[in-house]
């Protein structure tokens, strides 16, 4: 659009030239970009395949999705290249409740318009992000029953917001579709989840999801984005008795889940960072490609496609000692609270862990692990690192991989906090992640990490915590929901140098007409082949 701006200007300016200083009354006819009239065009010029990046329909979630892309690369261009983030309209902050959720780290988010709060669990093994919705079987939502909670959960009503509308059987992200009785019938969906008989079902809808953009020297504005949401009418198993009750957000690698979503409108890079502290709070933030100094390993494919945040571990090591034949693939999952290796190396990994701790063995009622010990103070004797090495010598070291346990008087105890898996995959859980700036770098196909305190951004910026109206991280919003405070987005000032007073000089004048009329039809034709080029690409 701006090479066409550009040439009707340069249009202008030439019949001016050719007609000296008078203006030159000239009319044209908008049309919007996904006009029928554009879209026939298109095709005329390109064939069928200029309509398949065309939104299926006006008001879809691909037409606002299209749109926004458009002004974010027309933002960007008029910025420059500058780091984009993107993170929750309640701040960016996670936190973990502890056994009352699950041990799961969440983070508020609004939905809809009057936006809604929800209180969803962070999960990066699965796609979908779920809310419950018009509840046959859901948790229960009062406070009164989590002792964490002062406040009741919500429950979604898509007919409450004016932004929602159902996904439809012919979506070409309804998996269900072809077991549907009418394509225009609403997107059933059933995700059954690693823990026995844990499961949500229900309907696909499409809503905005309200995120604040920030960065370094980026001005904070608000930002609604079309996302799908999964109308969860009906939980089973854990997600009934404390886990997620209120949701959650999948960040894994399907075309459904909100990273993807975010990354194909353009509004960030294709990729997101969580970073999870000793203290049980967090950070999590979309578009983050991480430091500049931080290691990195490449995720494996399954069968040539990637489904999961799966890597390769090629050693594992307690404290100095690396032990051998103990490689093996691993799912990162921030929805798994804890650590599993395949059985193999676990019992590896166990006995040499054992053999370096001076402490008492012991077991504690109600803990699921093998390795346990009493603590002979108040104080944790030294403890062996757990250290898993990767291709071109990088390497993950977990400082602290034990789970203490505390009674009456202060600390009885502690566990080495990982489980045998029952199969050939492990699952890095949050308990090794916490400490690091975790990044899931789906553009380059790896995933990142180095130390972090949660707070600071590698350049020493302070990581954007709030909102742009000045709210507190992640408040605790009232039973009776307020709407977010809007912000108005300003444009971004264009720097440029003030006009100079006019020459006298006639001769200079003509000299400049001349050129401008030689030099503009080559001008007109070398812009017009880049808007080709841009029509027959896709590149709008």
């Amino acid at each position: 659009m701006g090479a066409r701006r550009l040439m009707f200007f340069m249009l202008t300016a030439w019949l001016m030239v050719q007609n000296g200083s008078a203006a030159v009354p000239l009319s044209s006819r908008l049309v919007h970009w996904f006009s029928d009239e554009v879209r026939a065009f298109r095709i005329s010029r390109n064939g069928s395949a200029a309509s398949s990046s065309w939104p299926e329909r006006k008001g879809s979630v691909e037409y606002y999705q299209m749109l926004l892309s458009s002004d974010f690369r027309r933002h960007n261009m008029k910025l420059g290249a500058q780091k984009q983030l993107l993170f929750p309209s309640r701040g960016s902050n996670t936190m973990s409740f502890g056994n009352d959720f699950g041990w799961l780290h969440y983070m508020w988010i609004d939905i809809g318009t009057p936006n809604i709060s929800f209180l969803v669990a962070l999960d990066a093994g699965s796609d979908l992000l779920w809310v419950p919705c018009d509840c046959v079987q859901c948790a229960p939502l009062s406070a009164g029953y989590y002792s964490s909670l002062d406040i009741d959960l919500n429950e979604y009503n898509p007919s409450s917001s004016s932004t929602s509308k159902h996904l439809s059987c012919s979506h070409r992200l309804c998996e269900s579709g072809p077991n549907c009785k009418s394509p225009e019938q609403p997107c059933p969906y059933t995700i059954d989840y690693y823990t026995e008989n844990t499961s949500s079902s229900g309907l696909l809808v499409e809503d905005v999801l309200h995120l604040v953009s920030g960065g370094a020297n980026v001005s904070k504005t608000f930002v609604q984005a079309p996302v799908i949401i999964g109308c969860g009418m009906k939980q089973s198993g854990g997600y009934l008795d404390g886990v997620a009750p209120d949701g959650l957000m999948g960040l894994g690698f399907g075309e459904i889940a909100v990273p993807s979503i975010l990354a194909k409108a353009g509004l960030v890079q294709n990729s997101f960072s969580i970073c999870f502290n000793e203290d049980d709070s967090g950070r999590i933030f979309f578009g983050d490609l991480g430091p500049a100094i931080q290691q990195s390993t490449s995720f494996l494919p399954l069968d040539g496609i990637y489904k999961t945040y799966t890597i390769r571990v090629e050693a594992s090591c307690i404290g100095n000692t690396c032990l051998e034949q103990t490689s093996f693939r691993a799912l990162i999952d921030s929805g798994s609270s804890f650590t599993f290796l395949p059985d193999e190396v676990y019992e590896k990994v166990a006995k040499e862990f054992d053999r370096h701790v001076n402490a008492t063995r012991s077991s504690y009622e109600g803990f699921p692990w093998k390795y346990c010990y009493k603590a002979s103070s108040q104080e944790l004797p030294k403890v062996p690192s757990v250290t898993l090495v990767f291709p071109s010598n990088n390497s993950f070291v977990v400082h602290n991989p034990v789970f203490i346990i505390y009674g009456n008087q202060g600390i009885v105890g502690f566990c080495l906090a990982i489980q045998p898996a029952g199969g050939d995959i492990g699952t890095i859980g949050q308990n090794f992640m916490t400490g690091y700036r975790i990044v899931f770098d789906r553009e380059n196909l790896k995933l990142a990490w180095s130390r972090s305190n949660c707070k600071d951004l590698s350049d020493g910026k302070r990581m954007p915590l709030n909102s742009p109206n000045g709210t507190p991280s992640n408040p605790l919003p009232t039973n009776a929901q307020q709407s977010t405070p809007g912000g108005r987005a300003v444009p971004p000032a264009v720097a440029g140098r003030a006009p100079s007073k006019p020459s006298a000089a006639s001769s200079r004048l003509d000299f400049c007409r001349s050129c401008l009329l030689i030099s503009l039809p080559v001008l007109l034709l070398f812009l017009n082949v880049i808007s080709d080029f841009k029509a027959d690409t896709g590149i709008i």
